[in-house]
């Protein structure tokens, strides 16, 4: 046995932890089956003393244990110990640090600096200070942060491999600072310089494509602290002293691009100006940094037909383009950016809208690497302008997104569904930039709440977005009022508005996200009392009938159930349906969060509302008979999936469902709510094989639909680019937009069968289904435990899985076409077991209904092979529900012929078999 992979708060050997009790992960890693851990012991000590020995637990707990030793000193590194003691007698430890920050902004000696350059100056200032080292140095740390984006070079060298510091937070309240080492980079005499460009704190953003949201002249705050071999230290720091200048970014704005004149020089440099903001709102950096995470090479040069030289990259990004070149000096290249080409094969930057893209640099004759510093860009393609001759080795695409652990994997037999799987993957690399952003490319890029939650659970199975997603909702916490409740986009710049449905639940859904997949108390402790602000403000909206009906809502935002012509955007679904439906599942969550809290009062307040909620929405939204007043799929599923129908009701509506479904000819028309729990309501309430149908489909409206026109992204809409070749021409046609791609938390849930049956994963649920058109699927997740594998095959009669569970859990193992789950604990497992071919099933009688036979797969390949113009036969949709000997009697001529040569053939299948 083994202990691998200690982490500090999610991060490993974290610099610069800004929190006061740490919590402490491990994983234990053997050979041997049902290993569980029995107990453990950590030590924490500081330059050889214990700060804190937690003594021999007897526990199994490795996720998450809190620090509970002497109070931190800011500024200190600290060493970590845990060994751990198995039930089969193993004994193992491991080793790591972690190094305090400030521990609070107040401990900032530094000054804030700005400039006192002219309003219409676009050029980035730099801020500069000279100093002397002439002592042997044994570390160097730098805490810096700005109001704007920064970028600290010393003596011309980078410091860090970050981009875009200090994030985007509510500046009104957070604002992060960052900790930097710099050991290797001071000389006897230096130059430090911190350029800073208008970032998201005075840059262009919004709607408007206006400035100054937060501020109208950017600052920094940084000092470095030098600790000297003999024992003491100084400290550099921003003051008065400094100076200012600009440099060769002649302007900078994240929508608009960047333009780099690496022949500009300017040897004047001002006084800078002390600036007042207060410490109190400076944090330590919360989440993962944005890194470049990956590069691209170009992959094709094109000459269009307007005669345009493009560049593609094969790969729909977010980031920038890397170029290296020696031209002559004065040469400017432009470099253009769009996601797409026309129809005709034209570059199609449309889809940007206001935000141009458009990145310059100005050659100085040498050779040269250029790249953007503080702006970043959604594309595949590139047009380049100012070079007669174009090498595709000279271009390379950085990947940016927040560096988080990539923890899933998903692979199917379907070489579509890989694309998928990879288009969602991407997307959320593309928009998780700092903040869950609803698109990368246009003139928006904001931290929509609606989007964010109802990806969540995707985005959970494909990265680790603990550290990510709680810095994000501090911030919404801190934006969130009682007057308006939660805002639409986090941090909000588009102002005081009534909190929305599906959008607001962001402050509740994904806490209990995050809880679910990490074990993660503490987020529900921190956004507890947001949480509840939440469902309180919808109580306070609601009328005398106990149900939210006034106010603005998203309703099912672009479903595709609005009559033909319509400009709504809400979908079909009656919106103050979707409103109670969303508060009663949030209300139900904060009393489970509640009662994990121990706040057990709080519980049965939460649990007595929701019961009442759901009474009142039955009396309201569904009649005695059991119909529904929005017979939509969004309606049927929302009331299905967050078990709000009474049982009574549920027939009927699953049946409702169905039918809606049968009639868009296996198709779905949700949008944004209700398409997260399309599939997952069907594959639970026993039409796993219907939802396995809906999402194979390849023609419009689908999932493949996009894949099958090239798409490498997820789009904002079904059809963001239209059979035809065509656009859509609402002016809202993003091709990153992650919220569709909530169907991979599906695809791992049924199809690989990964889920917890207890936070964390500490005990798990493998129960894979298998649907027509997949014969095999392998999947992994890497829990806050360890990885868990599920991969089977179906073929040739044949079914074989395989399975892993990590050490120090459990599983239940429900085996595909067996009874009764395996409970098993940690190991590898294999199975290969014949099929079980049920005859019985295969006998189609002249009183089974067409939907039964077409939902057998025998049935299927004989309407593939017999009769494929079945499937769009006119009589379809009217003899869906009726019996073979119905449809005998009923159906006239040539179509009483095809039904019984399809009988025919079905019987002949049956003899067969």
């Amino acid at each position: 046995m083994e202990l691998k992979d200690l982490r500090v708060e999610y991060r490993e050997n974290p610099l610069g932890l800004d929190i006061k009790k740490p919590r402490f992960s491990w994983k234990l890693v053997s050979e041997e089956k049902n290993v569980m851990q029995t107990a453990y012991r950590i030590f924490v000590t500081k330059e050889g003393k214990t700060v804190w020995d937690s003594g021999e637990q007897d526990s199994s707990s490795s996720v998450l244990i809190e620090y509970n030793g002497l109070e931190l000193d800011p500024r200190t590194l600290y060493q970590v110990q845990v060994e751990v003691w198995d039930n089969k007698g193993n004994w193992a430890i491991a080793k790591g640090t972690f190094e305090t920050g400030l521990l609070k902004g107040t401990n900032f000696s530094a000054d804030w600096i700005t400039h006192d350059f002219p309003a219409d100056e676009t050029a980035c200032p730099v801020f500069t200070k000279e100093f002397k080292v002439k002592k042997e140095i044994e570390k160097v740390r730098i805490y810096a942060t700005a109001l704007g984006v920064y970028e600290i070079t010393i003596n011309g060298k980078k410091v860090g491999d970050t981009y875009f510091a200090p994030g985007w937070t509510n500046y009104h309240q957070r604002i992060q600072y960052q900790t930097y080492q710099a050991d290797e980079l001071l000389q006897e005499k230096n130059t430090m310089e911190i350029t800073v460009g208008n970032g998201w704190y005075k840059g262009i953003f919004g709607f408007t494509c206006t400035p100054n949201h937060y501020g109208d002249r950017v600052s920094v705050l940084a000092e470095v602290h030098i600790t000297y071999v003999d024992g003491t230290m100084e400290i550099v720091k921003t003051d008065e002293s400094w100076n200012v200048t600009t440099g060769k970014i002649r302007s900078s704005e994240i929508y608009m691009g960047e333009t780099i004149d690496s022949c500009y020089k300017n040897e004047n440099f001002s006084s800078v100006l002390p600036m007042s903001f207060d410490k109190e709102r400076i944090i330590g950096q919360e989440s993962e940094p944005v890194r470049i995470t990956t590069k691209l090479p170009a992959k094709e040069l094109i000459v269009t037909p307007k005669g345009e030289k493009v560049i593609d990259f094969g790969q729909n990004l977010t980031g920038f383009v890397e170029l290296k070149i020696t031209g002559k000096i004065g040469q400017i290249i432009t470099i253009r950016h769009a996601e797409v080409l026309d129809k005709d094969g034209n570059f199609y930057p449309e889809t940007l809208r206001q935000a141009i893209s458009i990145d310059q640099f100005v050659c100085n004759g040498e050779e040269q690497t250029f790249l953007p510093h503080f702006t970043f860009h959604g594309f595949r393609y590139i047009a380049v302008e100012g070079l007669e001759e174009i090498n595709l080795e000279n271009f390379t695409a950085c990947v940016l997104h927040t560096q988080m652990e990539e923890t899933g994997t998903f692979t199917s037999s379907n070489p579509l569904v890989n694309q998928l799987y990879s288009n969602i993957l991407w997307s959320q690399r593309g928009n998780f930039l700092d903040i869950p952003t609803d698109c990368p490319q246009r003139d928006e890029r904001l931290g929509w709440t609606g989007d964010a939650q109802v990806f969540a659970g995707t985005a959970a199975f494909n990265m680790n977005v603990a550290s990510f997603f709680t810095k994000w909702l501090h911030d919404l916490a801190s934006e969130q009022t009682e007057e308006f409740g939660v805002p639409h986009v986090i941090p909000n710049i588009l102002g005081n508005q009534d909190g929305a449905a599906a959008w607001s639940d962001a402050a509740v859904i994904i806490p209990w996200v995050i809880y679910q997949t990490y074990g993660d108390v503490r987020v529900l402790e921190e956004q507890y009392e947001s949480m509840k602000g939440w469902v309180d403000y919808i109580s306070a909206h609601c009328g005398t009938n106990g149900l939210w009906q006034k106010g603005f809502q998203y309703g099912d935002w672009l479903g595709l159930d609005k009559e033909e012509g319509s400009t709504e955007r809400t979908g079909a679904t009656d919106k103050y349906l979707v409103a109670n439906a969303f508060y009663a599942y949030s209300t139900n969550l904060v009393s489970k969060a509640a009662y994990v809290l121990d706040e057990h009062e709080d519980g049965q307040k939460y649990d007595q509302l929701y019961q009442k909620i759901k009474k009142a929405f039955n009396e309201e939204y569904i009649t005695a008979s059991g119909r529904m007043v929005s017979e939509t799929q969004t309606g049927c599923v929302l009331a299905l999936y967050f078990d709000l129908a009474d049982v009574k009701y549920r027939e009927r509506i699953l049946k409702t469902l169905e039918i809606n479904i049968a009639n868009h000819k296996n198709h779905l028309t949700t949008g944004f709510v209700g398409t997260p729990y399309l599939l997952p309501a069907l594959s639970e309430n026993n039409l796993h094989d219907l939802a396995g149908t809906l999402f194979l489909k390849e023609d419009y409206p689908s999932w493949l639909y996009a894949v099958k026109k090239g798409a490498t992204t997820i789009w904002e809409r079904w059809n963001s680019i239209l059979p035809n070749g065509d656009f859509d021409t609402s002016g809202m046609n993003s091709l990153n937009h992650y919220a569709y791609g909530s169907i991979g938390e599906w695809m791992y849930r049924k199809l690989a069968g990964i889920n917890q049956l207890e936070p964390g994963y500490k005990k798990i649920s493998i129960k894979p289904q298998f649907i027509k058109g997949i014969t095999s699927v392998e999947a992994s997740f890497n829990s806050v435990y360890g990885e868990i594998k599920s991969a089977w095959i179906c073929r040739n009669q044949k079914i074989l899985v395989d399975v892993v569970i990590p050490a120090n859990t459990t599983a239940l193992l429900y085996l595909p076409e067996k009874e009764n789950p395996l409970e098993v604990g940690s190991g590898s497992y294999h199975f290969e077991y014949e099929t079980e071919t049920n005859l019985e099933r295969a006998r189609f009688s002249m009183d089974s209904t067409l939907k039964e036979i077409l939902d057998e797969p025998v049935a299927l390949q004989i309407l593939n092979q017999y009769a494929p113009e079945m499937m769009n036969h006119p009589m379809i949709e009217f003899a869906y529900q009726l019996s073979i000997s119905e449809i005998l009697a009923t159906a006239p001529g040539e179509t009483e012929t095809l039904f019984k040569m399809v009988i025919d053939s079905l019987n002949r299948t049956v003899i067969t078999i």
